[in-house]
């Protein structure tokens, strides 16, 4: 089933800049009003916002500590009445970094990758999915990063990769138990972008660093999507990490 923009609001968490950014703009370009999640850069969220209204679609921006369940669960009741819209779209680029070897990470540290990264994107769609179920339409795109499905080895990026591969398992779960109820969730797994605090460009196939447009370009496939596409790990990589 596909929908015209105009009857849903989408949300985008982390997008004050970056690759969030970019899906912000991505959305609002093809007419979707759009609420800006972010936690500590209230500036930088109100550009994005102030971008997307160049587009001549609603943005508002709200904060909001996702790794705290209420505070997801506010976020996401905002996002379902700040524009008069239903919520048909949530897209979690949220998460922190840490590159550091298992041994060394403090237990802070290692606890934030994953409640940054797992927890938040599972706050989120569990508060979404009720609305999404009950008026049968819904498009979740979580954020992986490349390679996190392989389980090898990642001794210096151990509990973001654990926790990414987590992301993938509650997607799939979430679009197992949903597809009956047009909603489809979906997973996008950035290798090494513009943006990205390592940036190995000898390791990549293709030579070159990815942009923030390709990943974005890449989100709105499983927005614009049916909801029989599901289940889906679309990975943005230049076959890196394969």
């Amino acid at each position: 089933m596909t929908v015209q923009p105009q009857l849903y609001a989408a949300l985008v968490t982390g997008a004050a800049r970056g690759i969030g950014r970019g899906v912000a703009l991505a959305l609002a370009q093809r007419g979707y009003s759009v609420g800006i999640h972010y936690r500590g850069s209230l500036d930088d969220a109100q550009e994005t916002a102030r971008l997307c209204r160049e587009f001549g679609v609603p943005s508002d921006v709200f904060p909001a500590d996702l790794t705290d369940s209420a505070e997801a669960d506010a976020l996401i009741h905002w996002a379902q009445t700040r524009f008069g819209l239903p919520l048909g779209v949530l897209v979690n680029v949220v998460g922190n970094y840490v590159h550091k070897r298992w041994d060394e990470l403090g237990d802070e540290q290692w606890r934030d990758m994953f409640a940054s990264n797992l927890d938040a994107a599972f706050y989120t769609c569990r508060a979404a999915v009720p609305q999404m179920r009950a008026q049968g339409y819904g498009r979740i795109v979580n954020f992986g990063y490349a390679g996190a499905g392989n389980l090898l080895a990642r001794p210096g990026i151990l509990p973001y990769a654990a926790a990414k591969a987590g992301v993938t398992l509650l997607t799939k779960a979430i679009a197992r138990s949903e597809a009956a109820h047009g909603i489809s969730a979906n997973v996008v797994s950035p290798g090494v972008i513009e943006t990205s605090v390592s940036q190995p460009l000898s390791e990549i196939p293709a030579g070159r660093l990815g942009s923030v447009l390709e990943v974005a370009q890449a989100v709105m496939t499983f927005v614009e999507a049916s909801e029989y596409l599901t289940g889906q790990v679309l990975e943005v990589s230049g076959a890196w990490n394969l």
